[in-house]
């Protein structure tokens, strides 16, 4: 199957798809240009993997005093970080206690069977639990996130609940159980979990090392980016279990870890939601962190702006009501009005 088609709409957005080879665009289905299968045969893609990684690289290093010398090597050979007994008892039951009495604006998004619902944490919300106000205000929450996103930018932050489900086929299938990194560069994703998680109880995954730009990864790259323009791919490449071996990389690591935990990932390392072996309930503080990947600077960040301070995820809520109103995309994240973390489905 060819790669994307070229319109006459398309021949006038050229300046554009241009421009967008130096962003964080990664779908190859819609610009012609990164899902050029000529072009990424030639490279395209893999001098774009490159370059936002060498970026990232130089970044960190203007950031590493942030985090631990010791942290920083752990992190550099296996692309994530874990600290438990996060906070001390006290604070934690007391952040806790919060959070099982909030109630605030919620979104779910449904994937297969599996349900993940999302409270974001606004100034508004903010301003009722000061715990987890002083958690997220917290450089000891803040500088990893800071330090492996390579960018002193805010962080998109909620209290995220994970309804897991057994099935594994079919219509009830949970994509994100399947091994995958979020886009072509790092980017950064923080779990802080409140309850205990089980082995068997969808726990976090990742593939330790399979952030490194190894040549065997980079050939992996340029041979999914071909595919991906042939058939119109969204650029979140998958990869099976059974094949880690062929980049020389482990099976997962999961996280099954008591509660007070939290754990900061490159995303572009492979990862997934481990298998339930039965309904499951997740609840965690969650944030995430993609700004453009070939910045050279540390501190651009929207957040300077007032209105968008604290409110990145429900301007971004807010920006996919109007599309869908327009009719330009389909509702993801579903408005289900005001609930608790610990509301059950």
């Amino acid at each position: 199957m060819p790669g994307p088609k070229w319109t006459p709409l398309k021949i006038l957005m050229l300046p554009v798809y241009a421009l967008q080879i130096v962003t964080g665009e990664k779908r190859f289905i819609e610009n012609p240009i990164l899902g050029s299968v000529r072009l990424n045969r030639k490279g395209l893609h893999v001098w774009r993997v490159k370059a936002a990684a060498k970026i990232a690289a130089a970044r960190r290093k203007r950031l590493s005093d942030l985090i631990p010398k010791a942290e920083q090597v752990f992190f550099a050979e296996n692309g994530y970080i874990e600290r438990r007994n996060f906070l001390p008892p006290e604070m934690f039951a007391r952040l806790r206690a919060e959070v099982e009495a909030l109630r605030a604006p919620a979104r779910e998004m449904t994937q297969g069977k599996a349900v993940t619902r999302r409270l974001s944490l606004t100034p508004e919300v903010l301003r009722d639990y000061p715990a987890i106000r002083a958690l997220v205000d917290s450089n000891a929450w803040s500088n990893p996130l800071r330090y492996i996103g390579g960018f002193k930018a805010e962080p998109v932050i909620s209290i995220q609940t994970i309804f897991g489900s057994e099935t594994d086929e079919g219509k009830g299938k949970d994509p994100q159980t399947d091994l995958h990194m979020d886009t072509f560069h790092s980017t950064v994703k923080a779990w802080f979990f409140l309850y205990d998680v089980p082995e068997d109880e969808g726990p976090f995954t990742y593939v330790a090392g399979s952030h490194k730009l190894t040549k065997r990864r980079l050939a992996w790259h340029k041979r999914r980016s071909i595919l991906a323009s042939e058939r119109g791919d969204n650029g979140s490449f998958r990869i099976p279990a059974e094949d880690l071996h062929l980049l020389r990389l482990p099976q997962p690591t999961k996280f099954a870890v008591p509660a007070n935990t939290l754990v900061v990932g490159d995303t572009f390392g492979f990862h997934a939601r481990g298998k339930s072996a039965r309904p499951s309930v997740r609840v965690e503080i969650y944030a995430s962190q993609r700004p453009n990947p070939f910045l050279p600077v540390v501190s651009l960040d929207t957040s300077i702006l007032p209105f968008v301070r604290g409110r990145k995820e429900v301007i971004g809520w807010f920006v996919e009501d109007c599309m869908v109103k327009l009719g330009m995309r389909r509702q993801i994240w579903k408005d289900v009005g005001t609930a608790s973390p610990l509301d059950p489905r």
